[in-house]
Formats: C-alpha cells, sequence, structure tokens
C-alpha cells in the first residue's frame, strides 16, 4: 500500500465514532471523524476521503441527505459509502442501496464485520483504478 487510505468516521454518538475510528486504525487506516451530516460534507469539501462511514440519524442533516449531497457532486460522487446506523427496517436498508451506498450494516456491529466490508470496497475500488477486472 503506497499511502494509508483515509477514512471518515460520521456519527452524532460519539462513542461509535470512537470505535470506528480506534478499529481502523488498529487495522492501518488514517481517520478522520465528524459528528453531524454538516461537519461530514464540509470535512469532505476540504480533504476529500477513500471512504466515509456514515450514520443515518443525525441533527442538522441526517445520513441519506448527507449521501444524496455526496452522489450529487462531480467530485464527491465516487467516494464509497458504508452506512452504519440503527435504521434496521427494511424500508431504510432498501432507501440507502436505492441512494447508492456500498454497504449497509446495522447498530449493534461487529467491528470486524465493518472492517472487512472497508478492506472489500477499498480492494474493488483499487482494482477498478488499475483497470483490473474483478470475476
Amino acid at each position: 500500500m503506497a499511502s494509508k487510505k483515509r477514512i471518515l468516521a460520521v456519527d452524532d454518538e460519539k462513542h461509535i465514532v470512537r470505535l470506528v475510528e480506534v478499529n481502523l486504525q488498529r487495522a492501518g487506516y488514517d481517520v478522520d471523524t465528524a459528528y453531524d451530516g454538516r461537519e461530514a460534507l464540509e470535512k469532505v469539501k476540504a480533504s476529500p476521503p477513500d471512504l466515509i462511514v456514515l450514520d443515518v440519524m443525525m441533527p442538522h442533516l441526517d445520513g441519506f441527505s448527507v449521501l444524496k449531497a455526496l452522489k450529487q457532486d462531480a467530485t464527491t460522487k465516487h467516494i464509497p459509502v458504508i452506512m452504519l446506523t440503527a435504521k434496521a427496517q427494511d424500508a431504510d436498508v432498501f432507501r440507502g442501496w436505492q441512494s447508492g451506498v456500498d454497504s449497509y450494516l446495522t447498530k449493534p456491529f461487529n467491528p470486524l464485520e465493518l472492517i472487512t466490508f472497508v478492506e472489500r470496497i477499498l480492494d474493488s475500488a483499487e482494482q477498478k483504478d488499475d483497470g483490473l477486472i474483478d470475476l
């Protein structure tokens, strides 16, 4: 790996952000944090991450609104997003997939499962960048 991949962890619950941050750092990633949707979009604009772990229910701007803003912007629509949320209803999961998430994890979550999703998504993105076809 030439340079460390940077991940933005976004959740209004500080203990969840810390859990995500510590586990991703242990897995070798640089982690930036945001605690609401507006702050997340500001951080993405200032320094786009390689991947975003995003909660749905947050103050100021919810995760679906953040995802919509990211996917409508040509400079950020390529950034993979993993929804990490307590919203586990089929309608919420479906809305996430329809909105363009790369993965949808529900709380409570297994940190190893999150890391597996992150690695899979980033490996897939790297292969696309290399022009390789994943069979």
